[in-house]
């Protein structure tokens, strides 16, 4: 059996900005926790589409076709493909998941390393 994760507990344990933490997984996906501030780099993913999911503040993912803005509680996803720059002017805690592997920049030459939590 699986132990329950608390997720505030989870981000409390790490102070930098952009870097995921996993803090589970199923079926081949990484269940991630990541603190962002500022603005974030303009990427796509061309083999998946990307979820965000905020738990805390206020997120703009800035797309080319416009932008969306999210707050607690509210999730968004982005089509594979579709390229998209997230940006929060405070401190903004997720929840994203994602297929495990998934570079979160698009290209594995610049992507975060993910450290399980």
């Amino acid at each position: 059996m699986s132990a329950v994760v608390n997720l505030a507990d989870k981000l409390a344990t790490f102070e930098a900005h952009w870097s995921p933490r996993i803090v589970a997984s199923y079926n081949g996906n990484d269940i991630m926790v990541v603190k962002v501030k500022g603005e974030f780099v303009w990427h796509s993913h061309p083999e998946t589409d990307d979820l965000f999911l905020v738990l805390k503040g206020r997120l703009t993912i800035r797309m080319r076709d416009g932008d969306v803005t999210l707050g607690p509680g509210e999730l968004y996803v982005v089509p594979r493909g579709i390229e998209h720059c997230p940006f929060a002017e405070e401190e903004v805690h997720m929840l994203l998941i994602e297929p495990r592997g998934t570079p979160n920049t698009g290209d594995e030459r610049t992507a975060a390393t993910k450290v399980a939590i």
